[in-house]
């Protein structure tokens, strides 16, 4: 379900049918949450329901987006919604670090900060009236994926690459997105944003369904 869904909205994307986009785009997150309960179907609910939260505040910002060309507000409830996403996800990758006894890694955090500082130095000047919103967006997405990063540290190593990939493929998604909004709007920037923000998603949810299996057996 999630592959038709996903291929339908990159597909409509490219040839301009938003009636196809519009009707796949919700569907997305929708898949992901069904694919994630099954998988994770007799677990506890503690880290899950992190899993489950940010998923259902990713769907409410895929919603909002659709109306933003109607009215400039729907870009920035869009944006909150997937900046409360991130959140669950800090709080979710967070718990697995302390569960699994990680320390820690500075230079994580310093080529996070480098990266960051570049893309709003380089967005700052196009950025106007949102340049408040989009700096403290851009932290917390990057401090979201400076935690994913400690993943690679797990004893799961497949379950801690995945949760990386789709935290780095949510960093690419969200970067290509402003700069293609606020710098330089390029034909082909909606489809791979979509494929990229579709693919995050699923490796986030494989990695942490994955591991919250395998730590439930234990």
């Amino acid at each position: 379900m999630f592959v038709i869904v996903l291929a339908s909205n990159i597909i409509g994307g490219l040839l301009k049918e938003q009636w196809l986009e519009y009707c796949s785009k919700p569907l997305i997150i929708i898949s992901l949450i069904v694919y994630f309960l099954l998988q994770t179907k007799g677990t506890e609910p503690g880290l899950k329901k992190w899993v489950l939260f940010a998923l259902i505040f990713s769907w409410m910002g895929d919603v909002l987006l659709m109306f933003q060309v109607s009215n400039a507000i729907f870009f920035l409830l869009g944006l909150s919604a997937f900046l409360i996403a991130h959140i669950f996800y800090i709080i979710l990758f967070h718990l697995i670090r302390i569960k699994e006894n990680i320390k820690s890694n500075l230079w994580l955090l310093l080529g996070v900060v480098v990266y960051y500082a570049a893309l709003i130095t380089f967005l700052s000047p196009y950025l106007g009236d949102m340049k408040q919103p989009v700096r403290i967006y851009g932290l917390v997405i990057s401090f979201m994926f400076m935690l994913a990063m400690h993943m690679l540290y797990i004893k799961d190593k497949a379950a801690g690459r995945r949760m990386m990939m789709g935290a780095l493929l949510f960093v690419v998604s969200d970067s290509v997105l402003a700069a293609n909004k606020f710098y330089q709007s390029v034909e082909l920037a909606g489809p791979v944003i979509m494929l990229t923000y579709g693919l995050a998603q699923l490796f986030i949810v494989n990695g942490a369904g994955r591991y919250i299996n395998v730590n439930s057996r234990e």
